[in-house]
């Protein structure tokens, strides 16, 4: 055994493989040590290290999200990150760019190749020249159209237990269901006909995580991604993959087993990466994947996008307030994933607790004002229930059929500020930063109510819109990029550093945030409200006794300080410092 083997650390793993497979342990941890070096990937030394810092910001795009027919849109993807965001992002989220058969791209056919219809492994690795790297790890399920699913029709091993079957006289009523389709799903196999789970949809059959084959065989994915460059790999519907009959089939102990169990793996072999569980589920529920700071090292923050959305369109910031007033401290090398949008919708389910009815009732119709969907899911009781709302960030937060009204605008700007205030690592969906409207053609073409929220972009089309600076897109584009970049020369807003929630009345939100040392301390304060509001004792948020003027790092600008008050516009943040 190479001496850089930490024995307790493999005693540890060999504890954990003991729990998911029992007598099987031993000659896991043997199949372990055999794959160490695969794709180049080996042992590296246990030294401490920065996994994030304030200059860490995500775009999450599709590889196709801008695109032209001379190249391969990962080629073009590339050319627009490049040319526009160096320097405001410096990670790029590639949504799953295998080759697939359904769910734009969760149903994986092959997840170590690279769609033809997107490039190839070439175009990922010269983007991962420029910027770091996010890839998805579908867990849960593949598609019915993948080699594995091929031969277990087939009957031939070892993918015969590679899915997981059930008998559907067996009593399924406790099951979580994302979705309102059957969870069991009729397949004839050569054996006969056998009936596969199918959580998500009748083409995304789900893996049989008790067979420790599966669990090697996404090992050796992950360590693949790792030979491309992946700086954060995206644990996909990570909630649902084991399944006992008789339970939720949800959160389950040996699920938060595996994903610990993958970290204390990769901090042998690539203690650069960061595992992000997506669980979008109820905040307590969401955060579990904490574990004891040795499960997840992020967790989305499911919460905050629905939480922003109602803040802002009922001018009331009281239920955003007390819920980032609860958020637990962060165990040690622990951080958030901050968004306000995605591929997905937003999703409804982590309100759970945190918005009454007839609050979460003015939401929905906010939505439907602004010609957005509501997706439902199944209950256990065989009613429905919303899920998530479909429709894009920037539409959301406008005025209703005018999205070139500057109030519109201030009002998205300030949610995408919120986000980026905040404790965590910030993401941003690519459009949200071209203030993409909804794409109903898609929705009608697809009949799929997501895609209302993902556009594919010509480059011609939006080079010219980002140019035009009398478009939203311009306008949205360019103040909230300059923004970040100017965000990223600020320590204060490193994940790590301390966060202190402010009250201001419903009126405001406001979150303070000060490096460890004390060194640098930034207040950030949003007005929610369409009219003109002010607020005294600014000095109090600063800590210092006394100043001429605030710098606001937004604008770039200092800000004259009149009785120790400061007047916001309609929709106006500042994070401002003494200067």
């Amino acid at each position: 055994m190479t001496p850089l083997v930490d024995k307790a650390q493999i005693e540890r793993i060999k504890r954990r493989f003991y729990r998911l497979y029992g007598d099987e342990a031993e000659r896991c941890i043997e199949r372990l040590l055999m794959m160490i070096g695969s794709y180049g990937v080996g042992l590296q030394p246990h030294e401490p290290n920065q996994l994030w810092n304030e200059k860490d910001v995500v775009l999450i795009t599709y590889g196709d999200s801008v695109k032209n027919d001379q190249e391969a849109p990962l080629a073009t993807l590339n050319r627009f990150c490049s040319r526009h965001l160096k320097g405001v992002i410096n990670l790029v989220h590639i949504l799953p760019f295998y080759p697939w058969s359904s769910d734009d791209g969760f149903s994986v056919i092959d997840y170590r190749q690279v769609d033809d219809a997107l490039g190839d492994w070439q175009d990922v690795d010269t983007l991962s020249n420029e910027f770091d790297l996010m890839f998805d790890l579908v867990l849960n399920h593949c598609s019915s159209k993948s080699g594995w699913f091929e031969e277990y029709i087939e009957c031939v091993l070892p993918y015969l237990d590679f899915f997981k079957e059930s008998d559907p006289k067996k009593d399924h009523s406790e099951v979580v269901r994302p979705r309102t389709s059957d969870l069991l799903t009729e397949f004839e196999t050569r054996d006969g006909p056998k009936h596969v789970w199918t959580t998500f949809s009748a083409d995304q059959v789900d893996l049989n995580w008790e067979n420790p084959d599966v669990f090697f065989e996404f090992l050796d994915i992950l360590f693949f991604y790792v030979s491309h460059k992946a700086r954060i790999v995206r644990l996909d519907a990570i909630a649902f993959i084991w399944k006992t009959i008789g339970t939720s089939c949800i959160h389950l102990p040996e699920t938060h087993e595996i994903v610990k169990l993958y970290r204390d793996i990769l901090e042998m072999v690539a203690p650069q990466l960061i595992l992000l569980t997506e669980t979008n589920v109820p905040h307590e529920e969401n955060i579990s994947y904490f574990g004891n700071g040795d499960e997840a090292h992020m967790v989305y923050q499911f919460s905050l996008p629905p939480l922003l959305l109602h803040g802002l369109l009922s001018e009331n910031s009281q239920y955003l307030t007390d819920w980032a007033k609860s958020l637990p401290d962060l165990p040690d090398k622990c951080t958030y994933f901050n968004f306000t949008s995605s591929h997905d919708g937003v999703g409804v389910r982590p309100l759970q607790g945190l918005l009454p009815d007839d609050e979460f009732d003015k939401l929905i119709k906010a939505v439907d004002e602004r010609k957005g969907h509501v997706s439902y899911k199944a209950n256990s009781d065989g009613s429905k229930s919303p899920y998530e709302l479909n429709i894009t960030y920037f539409e959301a937060l406008s005025v209703p059929d005018d999205l070139n009204d500057p109030l519109g605008i201030a009002r998205f700007l300030t949610s995408q500020y919120v986000a980026a205030s905040l404790q965590g690592v910030p993401a941003v969906y690519i459009h949200s930063i071209t203030a993409s409207p909804n794409d109903h053609e898609g929705v009608i073409s697809s009949g799929i109510n997501r895609r209302i929220n993902r556009r594919k972009w010509d480059e011609n089309t939006i080079e010219a819109l980002i140019k035009d600076e009398s478009t939203p897109q311009s306008q949205v584009f360019k103040t909230y990029s300059r923004v970040l970049r100017r965000r990223a020369n600020y320590p204060a807003f490193h994940p790590d550093a301390d966060q202190q929630i402010v009250e201001l009345g419903n009126d405001f939100f406001g979150v303070i945030r000060t490096t460890p040392d004390m060194g640098q301390r930034i207040a950030c304060l949003s007005n929610f409200t369409a009219s003109r509001q002010t607020i005294t004792n600014i000095s109090k948020y600063l800590n210092v006794p006394e100043f001429n003027s605030l710098r606001d790092i937004i604008s770039g600008k200092n800000i004259a300080v009149e009785a120790d008050a400061l007047e916001f516009a309609p929709y106006q943040t500042i994070w401002f410092v003494a200067s």
